[in-house]
């Protein structure tokens, strides 16, 4: 979660820093009020994109949604479905009470990752940012999952790093790489009008689903190093149909972007040359 200081610095809530980062870290600084990450209103670069869309009955989801305050001013404009969904109990039931006479929204308490739905747009609001590192690559395998063929991710990501988190941030080297091929880039760019407290330190990214693609996640075992990491990842991209290809950064989760189907045999194949190495379909 971030912190918003008077030196305009974003920091580590102050709370709970304690791991794991689960429905109990995050529903202790609901509880306890640490939520410096909220900026009080719609974030201005959500708010201008919001206002080119003119289609008001498509299906929306805002994940790790916090007090929601784009989903007020989708309302406000009229859009007529909105799912808001968070792990933790206490930001939930705040949402539902706020939007209990509001029949557009409908909020849920639950875990992203588990979610069965389809949507035509996703808005990304520091639900990336608050993750840990380790699932970047089962974010990208779950929202392509959410999403209808040609739906779209759009929202903001830190191009920056912290010393600690959440938040995480990265940059838009890594991210590009990390959604290639599953996505077409439409907007990848620098925020112009961020809140004062970002400014200068956040990318808006409009991508669309590319749906004639596959996306296939994997637990992979065995890998002790950054070195074995990409000399895997080469090998992944060399095995026919694939496009892409990205391991975690605690080397547990396989990310291939391909074009066909990739046999799991193939996959073991080219592996092979290390008996301690191990990939299972997730």
């Amino acid at each position: 979660m971030i912190m918003e200081t008077k030196e305009t610095e974003l920091q580590c809530c102050v709370t709970v820093c304690d791991r794991p980062l689960n429905a109990d870290y995050w529903n202790a600084q609901y509880e306890a009020g640490q939520t410096g990450w909220d900026l009080g209103m719609v974030s201005p670069p959500i708010k201008t994109f919001v206002d080119t869309l003119t289609d008001k009955s498509i299906r929306i989801l805002i994940p790790g949604c916090g007090n929601a305050y784009e989903a007020e001013y989708l309302v406000h404009q009229g859009f007529k479905d909105i799912t808001l969904i968070d792990i933790a109990p206490a930001a939930v039931e705040s949402l539902q009470e706020k939007f209990a006479q509001n029949s557009e929204v409908r909020v849920i308490l639950g875990d992203f990752f588990t979610h069965q739905e389809k949507y035509d747009l996703i808005i990304e609001q520091t639900f990336f940012c608050a993750l840990p590192p380790q699932l970047r690559e089962k974010y990208v395998w779950k929202m392509f999952d959410l999403l209808t063929d040609h739906g779209q991710l759009a929202g903001l990501l830190f191009n920056r790093s912290f010393d600690s988190g959440p938040p995480f941030g990265g940059s838009a080297d890594e991210y590009k790489a990390l959604f290639k091929d599953a996505f077409s880039f439409v907007q990848f760019d620098m925020a112009n009008n961020s809140a004062a407290p970002r400014a200068g330190t956040e990318l808006f990214i409009q991508l669309t689903k590319n749906a004639a693609h596959q996306l296939n996640l994997y637990h992979f075992t065995g890998i002790t190093c950054s070195g074995c990491r990409s000399t895997i990842i080469a090998q992944m991209k060399e095995l026919p149909g694939v496009l892409n290809a990205s391991i975690s950064s605690d080397f547990s989760s396989l990310l291939i972007v391909s074009d066909r189907a990739v046999a799991i045999d193939n996959i073991r194949s080219a592996i092979a040359y290390d008996a301690k190495y191990g990939v299972e379909l997730i």
